[in-house]
């Protein structure tokens, strides 16, 4: 259920987002990029059906997706990888899930989740650039089943393979995305190499 999305483009964008000589500007518009890239693939199998457009010619078989879009944030850092997803998927709502990670536990605290009403019918992208412990996308992840999201995928920018085996362990159902799958978590939980804290690096702070 993993899909390493690679790419000429991805891997120069990747490039730009970890280096630390990278100023905020350029983070932002490589990682839209790469959002841009990975979104084509995170949406490549999903259901259409028929339908019927007139051209300025005539009458043909065209197509529209089968079921509504929810992309789903987790605040705040995903916010930055949506923004990309938001710019070809047009059509689609915004929920959000609030989770932030409790630095002497490193377990992850719920403070926030708003989702759209149709949620249960649409195809569901949850979305974060960082798949470290796995602790805070699989709870989000539990948060969308429990508002009843049955078809769900999870995009990041790049993931750590504890964060991976932890997902996976919890959420067998969801393929996971991701433009790189790093080394490993170091003593204090943090990708390597990594890219630093991505929300700190996208909001300018």
């Amino acid at each position: 259920m993993l899909h390493i999305v690679d790419h000429p483009i991805i891997r120069e964008r990747l490039t730009q987002i970890r280096s630390v000589d990278s100023e905020t500007s350029v983070f932002r518009h490589a990682l839209h990029d790469v959002a841009h890239l990975l979104c084509f693939e995170v949406t490549r199998e999903l259901d259409t059906v028929s339908t019927e457009v007139e051209t300025p010619l005539k009458k043909t078989e065209g197509h529209a997706l089968a079921r509504p879009l929810v992309l789903v944030p987790i605040l705040r850092a995903g916010v930055g990888l949506m923004n990309g997803f938001l710019e070809i998927l047009t059509e689609a709502s915004v929920g959000y899930i609030g989770l932030y990670r409790d630095e002497e536990t490193l377990q992850p605290q719920s403070y926030y989740c708003k989702l759209p009403d149709h949620i249960a019918e649409s195809e569901v992208i949850l979305i974060d650039p960082m798949l470290a412990t796995g602790g805070s996308a699989a709870d989000a992840a539990d948060e969308l089943k429990k508002a009843g999201a049955s078809r769900i995928r999870f995009a990041c920018l790049i993931a750590a393979p504890e964060g991976v085996a932890a997902f996976e362990e919890r959420h067998p159902d969801i393929p996971i995305y991701t433009a790189s799958l790093d080394e490993c978590l170091n003593e204090n939980a943090y990708i390597v190499p990594g890219l630093g804290d991505a929300g700190d690096r996208y909001f300018g702070t």
